[in-house]
């Protein structure tokens, strides 16, 4: 794997559960990553249904955490003793229900049973919906749970942590967020179900230690201090370094998660754009969008993709546009339930194709952080990108192009290494433990004139949408109008 040789008088343990995989990263107080370990998740899809088994989290932590401790084994003869900490991130919006076992079993983020004419706080992806729809709808245990306050909900790191440490534990205020819980006033509202939803402490506090259960499952020493996380959003902005105001990071993905920082809390009426609270002090905004690279998963399944870019690499820009979903909804840069994919304009064949959705994917983006800045936020940069989708160079160039803005690709973007510093920092400031541990990143610029060469396109696009109906004519012609380079905030 070519570990780096270091030394180091403490490691530090990040655990990312994502959707298709959970993986362990064990980093050294200087962002050495010594150990890995990583294992399949299985995620079950019917209708608008879409779970996981909460037993299969544990059984793969158990299984990742011993393979990043025997990695880190061959840099340091007993790695566990070392770790002075742990954290964990989930998908934003993940939770089940227990008593004194799982109730439920995990309903994930995209969820989408609770749609049908929900009217209630929140989009109708996130757990406040689905709760109203387990109330009336889930099993005769879940109802009576529910309307007794017995039940309690878990988000995905909370499920992971009581197992690790022997007891219940609190969630942090980023997995909150989604629940309902106000990140300004520190609490939830008070037409929260009773007895249903945890305490919430700051991201970094110690939850507990992992007991002789937990130490005998993972292979982490007895004792090791597990802290609360952050969303797994959160936790790839972390491991980017983009944690000052106006930088932002762009998790590129099975879909499309955009976090950034900003000094006060932006308001958005349409519900697109939500605020996490910064550990330290501030708000990371941001939204996440349907898009991404699930479309191309879907669309081209068994795809050479180094081919594939390539030949788009013709069609500069494609010769139409699309709008690339591969569900149906959208939750950002707007919100729209009903969203479907679609294609207008003239596309010659699947090489045409396979470029409009990359390039739709860069004008999303941008449009994103056009509706950013017209709320008052900073998106003067730097911006850095993560995920999956950074695999493809061409694919970065090209967003970087369609945005006309520098994009940086981190040293090393993965959410687990952002919950690595998160545990290094602990009740301390995250800023500092995070410029102490990230190492720089590399560094896209746009290629001359290649902004302008897809300005057309991207106004195309744009009209499709307010065609629709999708967005108003007002936020597409600031979106066409207003550059990224320099934009300092400020709302139109």
């Amino acid at each position: 794997m070519g570990i780096e040789h270091t030394s180091t008088s403490g490691l530090w343990a990040g655990v990312d559960v994502g959707t298709q995989s959970l993986r362990v990263l064990l980093v050294d107080d200087h962002g050495v990553i010594v150990g890995r370990g990583a294992g399949r998740l299985d995620s079950h899809r019917s209708g608008r249904r879409h779970e996981q088994d909460p037993e299969q989290w544990w059984q793969v932590l158990g299984q990742a955490g011993r393979e990043a401790l025997a990695d880190a084994a061959r840099v340091h003869p007993r790695p566990a003793g070392l770790v002075r900490g742990m954290a964990i991130c989930g998908t934003s919006g993940t939770f089940l229900l227990t008593d004194a076992a799982a109730l439920t079993p995990a309903l994930m983020y995209d969820d989408a049973r609770a749609a049908e004419g929900w009217t209630g706080p929140g989009q109708p992806s996130w757990p406040p919906a689905k709760l109203a729809w387990l109330a009336e709808h889930g099993s005769a245990p879940v109802r009576a749970g529910l309307a007794t306050g017995r039940v309690r909900l878990e988000h995905c790191p909370d499920f992971l942590a009581a197992r690790l440490v022997g007891h219940r534990v609190a969630t942090d205020w980023s997995h909150a967020l989604k629940t309902g819980y106000d990140p300004a006033a520190l609490d939830w509202p008070a037409a929260s179900p009773s007895g249903v939803l945890p305490d919430v402490v700051r991201p970094g506090t110690l939850l507990g230690r992992i007991d002789a259960t937990g130490a005998a499952h993972t292979g982490f020493a007895a004792g090791t201090p597990v802290r609360a996380g952050m969303t797994d959003g959160c936790a790839a902005q972390i491991a980017a370094g983009a944690l000052v105001p106006g930088s932002w990071n762009a998790v590129l993905g099975t879909t499309l998660v955009l976090k950034g920082v900003t000094e006060h809390r932006l308001e958005d009426p349409a519900g697109a754009v939500y605020s996490h609270r910064h550990p330290d002090r501030g708000w990371l905004p941001g939204g996440a969008s349907s898009v991404g690279a699930g479309l191309l998963d879907r669309r081209f399944p068994a795809a050479d993709r180094t081919r594939r870019d390539a030949a788009a690499a013709r069609f500069e820009p494609a010769g139409g546009i699309v709008y690339p979903l591969a569900g149906r909804g959208e939750r950002f840069p707007f919100v729209r339930p009903d969203a479907e994919a679609f294609e207008a304009g003239d596309l010659v064949d699947d090489d045409d194709r396979y470029a409009a959705v990359l390039q739709a994917v860069g004008y999303v983006e941008k449009l994103a952080y056009a509706h950013l800045r017209r709320l008052g936020a900073r998106v003067d940069g730097p911006y850095y990108i993560t995920g999956g989708a950074t695999r493809s160079r061409y694919w970065c160039q090209l967003r970087a192009d369609i945005l006309g803005h520098e994009l940086i690709l981190p040293a090393s973007a993965e959410p687990a290494f952002g919950m690595a510093v998160l545990a290094a920092a602990g009740d301390g400031p995250l800023v500092a433990a995070a410029e102490r541990m990230i190492r720089p990143g590399t560094v896209l610029t746009p290629r001359p004139g290649a902004t302008g060469r897809f300005a057309d396109a991207y106004a195309r696009f744009l009209d499709a949408l307010v065609e629709r109906d999708w967005i108003d004519a007002t936020l597409a012609g600031y979106a066409k109008d207003v550059p990224l380079v320099g934009a300092s905030g400020g709302a139109a």
